[in-house]
C-alpha cells in the first residue's frame, strides 16, 4: 500500500511539472580600447598556452601569435613596455613594434588580448638596470642586478585593452 502511494505521489509531481524553456543569455560584445595596428580578439590563445609554447623555443625562434592575458607592469615613465601575466609565476616583456605607440600608465591589472611575435632573448645587465628604473624600483634592487636573465619577450603590433 506504501509503494502504490509513494508512486501516487511520484506521479502526481510528474504531471504537476511545468516544461520549462531554456532561457537565452545575450552576451554584450567585449569592449576594447585599441593601441597599434587594428587587430580583433578572434583565435587568442592563452596565456598559458603561450607559456608551453616559448618552453619549447629556442633563443633563434620567433612564433606569430595572439595571446590573451592581463598586464603585471607598464613602464612608469611613458607607457613603452609592460610585462605580460604568463601564469606559473612566469611573464613576457613586451615591447611595441617601431616604438610607435604606448600604453596607460594606469593599465596594470587589465586583461588585453596581444598580437605579435613571441621570442627568447637574452637581456643585458644594463637594459635590466634600465627597466628596473622605469618601473620606479628602489635603488638597491637597481643595484641587485648583476647578470644577464633569459626572458621571454614579445614585440607587439597591436594591443586591445578590455574597457
Amino acid at each position: 500500500m506504501k509503494k502504490i502511494i509513494c508512486a501516487a505521489f511520484v506521479l502526481l509531481a510528474l504531471v504537476s511539472c511545468k516544461k520549462t524553456e531554456a532561457v537565452k543569455v545575450e552576451q554584450k560584445p567585449v569592449s576594447y580600447a585599441e593601441f597599434g595596428d587594428k587587430i580583433n580578439d578572434q583565435g587568442a590563445i592563452s596565456k598559458e598556452e603561450l607559456l608551453e609554447k616559448y618552453k619549447s623555443m629556442k633563443e633563434a625562434d620567433t612564433l606569430q601569435v595572439k595571446v590573451a592575458s592581463k598586464i603585471v607592469d607598464v613602464c612608469q615613465k611613458k607607457g613603452c613596455w609592460m610585462n605580460l601575466e604568463l601564469g606559473d609565476n612566469s611573464n613576457a616583456f613586451v615591447k611595441f613594434k617601431d616604438y610607435g605607440f604606448f600604453m596607460p600608465l594606469n593599465a596594470s591589472g587589465s586583461d588585453v588580448v596581444v598580437n605579435g611575435k613571441a621570442f627568447l632573448e637574452l637581456t643585458s645587465i644594463d637594459d635590466l638596470k634600465e627597466y628596473a628604473k622605469d618601473a620606479g624600483k628602489s635603488q638597491a634592487a637597481i643595484d641587485s642586478i648583476v647578470a644577464p636573465e633569459r626572458n621571454y619577450s614579445f614585440l607587439a603590433d597591436g594591443v586591445l585593452i578590455k574597457k
